[in-house]
């Protein structure tokens, strides 16, 4: 296979990942979000690492589970069988590093009795076990946990060291952040520990650690051995596993991490989410590319889980974005897009018959499997609690035993947030949507039960982006809950419950009030931008996408626009790192937030210099990219190469018809910003809108109106090029008229 074969079906962020260039962009982060196909893109690095000429031998890839390692071992051998990457968790890593025989050309003075040196070997010289060097009398041998007069006699080192409430973990015996008078009570039972070779999983990491950090000979020895890191789920990895990682790789570059600072669910293991937030500081050279095309859920899920993190630092935020037409197996349910629904209900019994009659009704009107069906909990107790209630129904549930024997797989799943992490079902039922359940109970100091109410947060996204077609959020007013009947107060991460008024005034003060909201918005914005130029200049480019978007939004609320958005996934095809021509059809003024909404980004357009009189105006069309051309003395593609060749590719919102059509269909197209678009080897994306001006320029009510967009197929102008007679093919006669058809058609069908 050749490497284009390879990035085959990849968007330009995960191309971008796969061909990082280590020696040119330093070490790279990539902040993958849910569902956005990161196992792929850590597959395919190694597959194009191999295909570079790299030896598999000297490729690691760590992860946190067997079951991930085997995964991905099994996907690179399909394309190289056989091939000698060491795929592994962090313990096995260590395990096998101190089980290795290691070259050395000396034993250290004094070491000479522990250290036992072990005859010549052809291809290394004189060598020693790796564990020896840390001091282990007997090769090391992990067990669950230490017996139980080790753990008393540890338990009494704590109590005399910090008192009754001062809890020693055993995991922690061999760390070196200990005080110095601590150590010296713990010398003896780690003297027993390198006796016996009884070690728990925590001791192989520090030892590894100690290994390259104190042994200069084992350090070259094992960075030489591996040329190129990768790491999975970076979110997740302790401050010991960090430590493993930059010893390994010690100054260069050549470090390839994958995470979600979103889905850092396991700071009770003693995962600390600041090694992803530091990444770019620990790592001066560093890179950063975001995965936010979601190859899983359907749009209205993924905009309600872009509005969880809204606290969050802006530099730090995703934005999901739909990259999936044809989710949840092709079922129609999919194709529906639904909203997240909120069920309240007045007690469990309630709430459980709402559930069983959704299954049913939701399991015969779509073709829907059992095993489609989830319903997730924060606690385990709660859990049984959905399994009994289902038995009761006698509705099959996943993971149980049927007559045979073997497990039952096809039914309907019942699992803690945590355990279904990694997995996603076509209808998800989330229950405990109240306090003390999602947020679970925070105790300590106010910086703990902050922190802890983070990572409730963070459980409550990745619980979120389980579902596929549908969500169902549950609320339960009252519930029994650790032996009493209680009463339960609405989760603070459910949305505020939202109002609906119908709006009644006549149609030009309607106008005229929505139109002042509009433009006091924006002017709010231009203080506020003054702000973030002088103390967050940063952080600003993000914070201008996030404010289009909400300004946006805040345009179809004021105007009161019921907005569909069909095949938001084509978008996912688009390589955003090229200059992008997005046509629309021109009904309204409206077509330029609908556009922003319906790309999920910021686009300028291009316009005729005269638009410059409303100041207001004026300053947010310079700010998102617009270009303006005067018709009359040309010059346009002169300004659009400028962009391409500054290295800030172009993204242009471009109406072909020219101006608006105050008809019904399609006006004649120009064919100016087709030979712009062949000129500077763009994209191009044409949308089609309905119902825009009826919104507002056409508008004969204050009724909530109905507005459609849909996004068609994207163009590649150097391919069309190829495929139409090359240099000499005319945008006017071929690009043209090809463009018009796809979005004439479209149209069509929206009447």
């Amino acid at each position: 296979m050749d490497v284009e074969n390879l990035l085959k079906g990849l968007n330009s962020d995960q191309r971008a990942a796969v061909l990082h260039d280590h020696e040119k962009n330093g070490q790279l982060l990539i902040l993958a979000g849910a569902g956005s196909g990161k196992t792929s893109v850590l597959t395919k690095r190694i597959q194009y690492r191999i295909l570079c000429g790299v030896q598999p031998e000297k490729i690691l890839a760590l992860t946190f589970t067997a079951k991930a390692a085997a995964e991905m071992r099994e996907r690179v051998q399909k394309l190289f069988p056989n091939a000698g990457v060491r795929l592994c968790t962090f313990h096995s890593l260590a395990l096998f590093m101190l089980k290795s025989k290691v070259p050395t050309k000396f034993i250290e003075q004094g070491r000479s009795e522990r250290v036992a040196t072990r005859p010549f070997d052809e291809a290394q010289g004189p060598c020693a076990f790796a564990y020896e060097l840390v001091g282990f009398k007997k090769m090391p041998v992990p067990t669950e946990s230490a017996d139980k007069s080790f753990m008393q006699e540890l338990a009494n080192v704590g109590r005399h060291f910090g008192g009754r409430k001062f809890r020693f973990s055993r995991e922690e015996l061999f760390s070196d952040a200990h005080p110095a008078k601590l150590l010296k009570k713990l010398e003896p039972l780690r003297e027993r520990v390198l006796e016996s070779g009884q070690v728990v999983f925590e001791d192989l990491i520090y030892q590894a650690i100690n290994l390259l950090e104190n042994h200069e000979e084992a350090c070259a020895y094992f960075q030489n051995q591996w040329s190129e890191i990768l790491v999975d789920e970076y979110q997740d990895i302790n401050p010991s596993q960090y430590r493993l990682v930059k010893a390994l790789l010690g100054e260069r570059k050549s470090l390839f991490v994958v995470g979600d600072d979103d889905q850092a669910i396991y700071g009770f293991r003693g995962a600390d989410i600041g090694n992803i937030n530091r990444f770019r500081d620990d790592f001066k050279d560093s890179s950063l590319i975001r995965l936010e095309w979601n190859y899983r859920s359907v749009p209205n899920i993924l905009h309600f889980s872009n509005q969880i993190f809204q606290n969050k630092p802006i530099h730090l935020r995703k934005v999901l974005r739909a990259g999936n037409m044809n989710g949840s197996g092709g079922s129609p349910i999919f194709k529906e897009n639904r909203e997240p629904e909120i069920w309240v209900s007045e007690d469990p019994v309630e709430e459980m018959q709402k559930i069983i009659t959704s299954i049913k009704l939701l399991r015969e009107s779509y073709d829907l499997r059992w095993k489609n069906f989830a319903i997730l909990v924060r606690y385990n107790r709660q859990r049984l609690y959905y399994e009994e209630a289902l038995r009761e129904a006698q509705l099959p549930i996943a993971g149980t035993e049927v007559e045979n024997g073997e497990l039952l797989e096809d039914g309907i799943h019942v699992e803690t947030v945590h355990a279904s992490k990694g997995l996603q079902y076509a209808v998800v039922y989330y229950a405990g949507m109240s306090e003390g359940l999602t947020p679970g109970t925070c105790t300590g100091t106010r910086e703990q039960r902050q922190k802890q109410l983070d990572e409730e947060r963070r459980l409550f996204y990745v619980g979120v982006t389980r579902a596929e077609s549908f969500l169902v959020l549950l609320y339960c007013k009252r519930r029994y809950w650790k032996g009493r009947l209680a009463k339960l107060k609405r989760s603070r991460f459910l949305p505020k419950e939202n109002l609906k008024t119908e709006i009644d005034m006549p149609v030009i003060l309607f106008r005229i009030y929505a139109a002042a909201r509009i433009l006091l918005f924006m002017l709010e914005y231009i203080v506020k931008i003054a702000f973030m130029y002088v103390f967050r200049r940063k952080d600003l480019d993000p914070w201008l996408e996030e404010k289009i978007q909400k300004f946006s939004w805040f345009c179809m609320r004021m105007i009161r626009v019921d907005l569909t958005i069909e095949d938001q996934a084509q978008l996912a095809k688009v390589d955003w790192n090229r200059p992008v021509f997005v046509m629309g059809n021109h009904r309204s003024y409206l077509d330029i937030p609908i556009a922003f909404l319906a790309l999920q980004r910021t686009v300028g357009f291009i316009a005729k210099t005269q638009l410059q009189r409303i100041p207001i105006l004026n300053f947010w069309m310079h700010k998102i990219g617009c270009v303006f051309i005067n018709r009359e003395k040309g010059g346009g593609a002169e300004i659009i190469q400028k962009a391409v060749q500054s290295g800030k590719m172009p993204r242009l919102f471009i109406f072909p018809e020219g101006t608006r059509s105050k008809r019904e269909g399609m006006v004649a197209f120009k064919s100016g910003c087709f030979r712009l678009a062949v000129e500077a080897n763009a994209i191009i994306l044409p949308i089609v809108t309905k119902g825009s001006d009826e919104a507002w320029e056409h508008r004969k009510n204050c009724k909530l109106r109905p507005v459609n967009v849909k996004i068609l197929e994207p163009i590649d102008t150097v391919e069309f090029k190829k495929n139409h007679g090359g240099d000499a093919m005319d945008p006017r006669h071929e690009l043209l008229p090809y463009v018009r058809n796809m979005m004439e058609s479209a149209y069509d069908r929206r009447l």
